[in-house]
């Protein structure tokens, strides 16, 4: 019997030794990783699928309010996603989500700044801390549809039933080990057979409840790593404690739910967990602790993800060629060497000088479209990160709002036309609230004939300078200019022809544009001379007429 049991605590010193290794290695690797990326434009994520992190935006909006929120057109109009994943070196989901609702909502208020620069600060004078804190968020890992979100909306019908039965499952092993130290042979019997038995039902029933045990594991496990976060000074370290203090309770009896490291230990942890059905008994009480300090999670759940968020910024600033602060006041948009963030060092850079409506007209490729995106995407991060692509930047604090990248909607029968006056309807009616709107417009009404066209975005710019608002509307309808000559500012960018092509500085200038290049294009592209010809004898008519020749 001794030589048995002695047996029995070799095996488990070795198996703690083993995970003990491989937990030490596997951290070791952890950290030369964090070194390396710090400073470093963020890799491409398998992980973070926008399904997930905007499933849990949505969540969080039932406990969470805020000013402004960017709308999916706005979003997807300046390929925001693109833009959140240049900013994204967050290595846990809740870093991700944290910065996803971050760079969605905002409030028109200096706190949430203070904070941010606050952690900012804290991180650039103390390096050794942030790795630490990076360290245990790489730790803890990313995971996507982990609902803890949904969790920490509501806990209401997420009970599991069985639980009882669980607790007899779970204790069989335990009862044939204590059996088998007491030379009961029928215990290594009961123990085998029970562990067998509850390593299926657990896999199956695991099958049905995978989302539940999941979105518990990763709640707890954040958990384990806010306890170890909490150790670490930071300018957050106080209110972190206090809110966890209450939720501690969870980490002795969530216990199955905790894995110190995404490492191979992991497997050996789970094979534990099946036999003694640990995971099952737990949840119940975890959700139970959960909804009785559900107010201190949430608050917890947002010092972890602004924790997190604050450094993935930091690096975003150490690794883009140029950025500023921005500076909020009354007026419109101000900004000297303003650039698109996504083309970094290829970037020209250009000013802002944006007080009233403005129009920027110019040829096809000139630079109007990613000139119009650049300022909409600065004056989104201004307001969300507090970090903008620019020399210096400065706004009056307001909602952004873009009808850019229209298309028909086949389910819902709307022709490309309907669904472009549905788009500015939308800029409109969030206008008509009074207050501060930023509206850019990329191509006003192009989908219909020219002179409803031009009448109608004449007409719908010129509305909306009685509302605090403004808007940059870009067209190539040189008409507008001149109609809205006295209530827009006109600026444009321009090209220069020469034999080989067609070239492009990409330089804002004032006034409206003077050059076109759609029939040089028709030339280079090789089209017939009889056609390119006409095409210029036909516009030339037109400019000194101002109406059209009759072809016969």
């Amino acid at each position: 019997m001794d030589q048995t049991v002695w047996l029995v605590i070799g095996l488990i010193c070795l198996v703690l030794l083993v995970i003990w290794a491989i937990d030490i290695y596997s951290g070791y690797k952890l950290k030369q990783r964090i070194r390396f990326e710090w400073g470093r434009r963020p890799a491409w994520q398998r992980l973070d699928k926008e399904e997930s992190l905007k499933q849990a935006w949505k969540y969080a909006q039932t406990y969470q309010k805020f000013d402004s929120e960017i709308d999916d057109v706005t979003w997807y109009d300046l390929d925001m996603m693109e833009v959140f994943e240049a900013v994204n070196a967050t290595y846990s989901s809740v870093g991700s989500e944290a910065l996803y609702q971050q760079m969605r909502n905002f409030d028109f208020n200096s706190q949430e700044a203070e904070q941010l620069e606050e952690l900012l600060h804290f991180y650039q004078e103390n390096p050794e801390q942030r790795e630490e804190i990076q360290f245990r968020f790489a730790q803890l890992g990313k995971k996507d549809d982990n609902f803890v979100k949904h969790y920490l909306s509501t806990t209401n019908g997420k009970e599991l039933s069985g639980f009882y039965l669980h607790v007899l499952l779970g204790l069989l092993p335990v009862i044939g080990l204590l059996l088998l130290a007491f030379g009961l042979v029928g215990g290594a019997i009961l123990t085998l057979v029970s562990i067998c038995f509850n390593v299926i039902y657990y896999l199956r029933k695991k099958e049905l409840l995978e989302t539940e045990l999941n979105s518990m594991r990763y709640f707890v496990q954040t958990l384990a790593t806010a306890k170890a976060i909490g150790k670490v000074k930071s300018p957050v370290q106080s209110e972190l404690q206090k809110h966890l203090a209450p939720l501690k309770n969870i980490l002795h009896f969530g216990a199955s739910f905790r894995v110190k490291s995404n490492s191979e230990a992991e497997v050996m942890f789970d094979y534990l967990n099946m036999a003694l059905m640990i995971p099952f008994i737990s949840y119940n009480f975890v959700l139970k602790r959960l909804g009785q300090y559900h107010e201190q999670a949430v608050a917890l759940w947002d010092i972890l993800g602004r924790l997190e968020a604050a450094y993935a910024i930091l690096n975003f600033r150490s690794y883009m060629p140029q950025v500023a602060i921005p500076i909020f006041e009354a007026g419109g948009v101000v900004a000297a060497a303003s650039y698109h963030p996504l083309l970094d060092e290829a970037a020209v850079v250009n000013p802002i000088n944006w007080q009233k409506n403005t129009l920027v007209t110019g040829s096809n490729a000139s630079g109007k479209s990613t000139y119009v995106k650049s300022i909409a995407i600065n004056c989104i991060l201004a307001q969300t990160i507090h970090t903008t692509a620019a020399e210096t930047f400065m706004m009056e604090r307001g909602h952004v709002l873009t009808s850019m990248a229209v298309e028909d909607d086949l389910f819902e029968g709307d022709s490309y036309f309907v669904a472009e006056i549905k788009s500015i309807k939308r800029v409109m009616e969030q206008i008509k609230l009074n207050e501060r709107c930023y509206c850019f417009i990329d191509e006003i009404l192009k989908g219909t004939n020219t002179i409803e066209r031009i009448s109608a975005s004449a007409s719908i710019v010129n509305w909306m300078k009685t509302y605090p608002s403004l808007a940059f509307v870009a067209t190539h309808d040189i008409e507008l200019t001149e109609i809205l000559k006295h209530s827009c500012e006109n600026v444009h960018f321009e090209e220069r022809v020469e034999e080989d092509g067609i070239r492009f500085d990409y330089e804002l200038k004032p006034g409206k544009a003077r050059t076109r290049n759609a029939l040089q294009l028709l030339k280079i592209m090789d089209y017939p001379e009889e056609v390119v010809s006409n095409a210029k004898k036909e516009a030339a008519f037109f400019d000194e007429h101002r109406s059209w020749n009759v072809i016969e």
